[in-house]
């Protein structure tokens, strides 16, 4: 029998380093996660930032300003980012732990590396923002979060279940969890497209908010209509460990404290 040519094609190894991130995104789905999808008004905030820079030329990082704002209202209630301690134990930390993610170069391609931000809820704006440009700008090698990212080409040779027993032996320490991964997430998706737009991701930690798109519609400001930038926003918490209501008010509070451009005034002066 007479055969079709093949389609022309190339093939390029599997990252290893990925590995480690399905492995995580495999137990990320054994959690039992809630989601809101939110828009909040961010027009105040970017004109801000927009300002700012047609001042001085400088970007200031919008994502700093989100992590601010998260690290602030989870400071004022820190059960929202607790982890699990077996049955009957939860840790409280004092220190919110903010994982951004940064796209950058690794083993040849490009992918999403963490990049954690200590104790975000005892910074100022300009603080974390400095931190987020350095990361963006340094080595993978040298940033925080990337302890997980340095083993996992190793851990990938191992089986399947060796690596998923490791996995949940990491989950049993929560301080463990909090050195490698933070307390609290930040996904930025928005970036790479225009418009409104949700995102959902699997989600490892208590607390994670994704940013999607930013969309122009208009709103009632002071009894007349004016166009307004809206950000979408998903927030996603582990109902094992938050309740509905407490998670709704920390929702409303995160709205409230971007919509009020919270440390931005210090961060421009």
């Amino acid at each position: 029998m007479r055969t079709e040519p093949e389609s022309p094609y190339h093939e390029v190894e599997f990252p290893r380093i990925r590995e480690g991130a399905i492995d995580l995104l495999r137990e990320a789905q054994r959690k039992h996660m809630i989601h809101a999808l939110v828009e909040i008004d961010v027009t105040d905030a970017r004109r801000r930032i927009r300002e700012h820079k047609a001042e001085t030329g400088e970007t200031l990082s919008f994502t700093a300003f989100i992590a601010l704002c998260m690290a602030k209202a989870v400071d004022e209630d820190k059960a929202m980012h607790a982890y699990r301690r077996g049955k009957r134990k939860l840790v409280v930390f004092d220190e919110v732990d903010v994982n951004t993610m940064v796209e950058r170069q690794v083993g040849g391609s490009r992918m999403g590396t963490p990049n954690i931000i200590r104790a975000a809820n005892k910074k100022s704006l300009r603080q974390i923002h400095d931190e987020i440009r350095a990361a963006q700008a340094g080595a993978v090698e040298d940033t925080q979060g990337m302890e997980w990212f340095r083993w996992a080409p190793l851990a990938a040779r191992l089986p399947i279940w060796l690596r998923t027993l490791a996995w949940r032996a990491m989950q049993r320490n929560p301080h463990t969890l909090k050195r490698i991964a933070g307390t609290v997430g930040i996904t930025a998706v928005g970036m790479f497209g225009l418009g409104a737009g949700w995102g959902l991701t699997i989600p490892f930690l208590t607390l994670n908010v994704v940013l999607g798109g930013i969309a122009e519609k208009p709103a009632l400001v002071g009894g007349h209509l004016e166009p307004r930038e809206f950000l979408c926003v998903t927030i996603s918490v582990d109902h094992d460990i938050v309740d509905g209501a407490p998670a709704a008010r920390f929702a409303s509070r995160f709205k409230d404290l971007i919509e009020s451009s919270y440390g931005l005034a210090e961060a421009t002066a």
